[in-house]
């Protein structure tokens, strides 16, 4: 029977199917593995359920010499280096959705209120007690409603945001590499250049990938651009953010504030922000809703039943593989021993 490996157990009930299925070994630390405990655990694993917290560079694969199947539970694989998966014929899989794409942009929103009426702020206030009454100027706020929201990123995710502008009645500008002409028609958008974007926004909300292009594109240059007035929302990978130069921002004034939910040396917050009034930081949540949850387990747990199955998984990050693989052989030897 073939040995899977779970470096984390996942919320939901999916884990039971690779538990029912194959030869399962489930993390029961709660919190990432070390790359020596990975390899102590599960040596022998054809398919590997990793987080994003697990960093999988060829060396730590040349350890798993019967790997066939990387399925990452999140999105983004920036955690793993495709090239050097391919290179030894793994498989890498993620879980995108609908559901994904729905929380993710849900939660842009809930932050760009949070900033804008001063609500984190407003709530630390009530609970020391500060409270005694009504008065006129307490925690003044800024309207959203009829502003500009600039997207950096107009993908699914970017695309939902601007949908929801429609609601506050928001003038949308948006940087991509190529135009979205359906979005445009559905909310009014207009692409520009990333400098005109922020220059002209009062909000500004990333929905990029992290890439080598995308890595600290937003930098102290670009930053410059932006109001002083305007608002920095990041829930996409923090690397895209030079916090170092968003720090300096928020020093001077350049912006008014910023609220991060993803950030450039996870799991450490930049401590110089942890003690900022105009600052929202959050753990990485922007996805984590029970409904969306259930479905990466589900997305995740199937790639390993496929691919163990002799099946071309679905959500394969690097297709080019499957081709190469010697895949009635990957199935003999899943299923001989059963």
């Amino acid at each position: 029977m073939a040995k899977v490996l779970v470096t984390r157990r996942i919320p939901g009930n999916a884990l039971k199917r690779l538990e029912e299925a194959f030869d399962c070994v489930v993390s029961q630390f709660d919190r990432a593995l070390t790359a020596q405990e990975m390899i102590e655990m599960g040596r022998e694993a054809e398919g590997i359920l990793t987080l994003l917290t697990d960093k999988w560079t060829g060396e730590l694969m040349d350890k798993f010499p019967n790997l066939k199947i990387l399925s990452n539970y999140a999105v983004g694989f920036d955690n793993i280096d495709i090239d050097a998966a391919t290179k030894r014929e793994i498989m890498v899989c993620n879980t995108p959705s609908e559901e994904v794409n729905e929380a993710v942009a849900e939660f842009a929103w809930s932050l760009i209120l949070s900033l804008s009426r001063r609500v984190v702020e407003a709530d630390e206030f009530s609970r020391k007690g500060a409270y005694h009454g009504w008065e006129p100027d307490v925690f003044l706020g800024r309207d959203v409603y009829g502003k500009t929201l600039g997207i950096v990123g107009l993908g699914r995710i970017g695309a939902m945001v601007a949908r929801r502008a429609k609601g506050f009645n928001m003038n949308v500008l948006y940087y991509n590499r190529s135009r979205n002409e359906e979005v445009e028609k559905e909310t009014g958008a207009k692409m520009h250049p990333i400098e005109h974007v922020l220059g002209e926004s009062d909000y500004v909300t990333i929905h990029l990938p992290l890439t080598e292009e995308t890595r600290h594109l937003i930098n102290s240059e670009k930053i410059g651009f932006m109001k002083s007035t305007a608002y920095l929302i990041n829930t996409a990978r923090g690397a895209v953010v030079d916090e170092h130069a968003l720090v300096e921002a928020l020093h001077t004034g350049k912006i008014a504030g910023a609220a991060l939910d993803v950030h450039e040396n996870e799991p450490q917050m930049n401590p110089e922000m942890m003690q900022m009034e105009n600052v929202i930081l959050t753990p990485h949540i922007a996805s984590a809703t029970i409904e969306v949850r259930e479905k990466m387990g589900e997305q995740a747990v199937d790639a390993i039943l496929k691919a163990l199955k002799g099946e071309k998984s679905e959500n394969l990050v690097n297709p080019e593989v499957w081709p190469t693989l010697h895949l009635a052989d990957i199935s003999s030897r899943t299923f001989s021993s059963r």
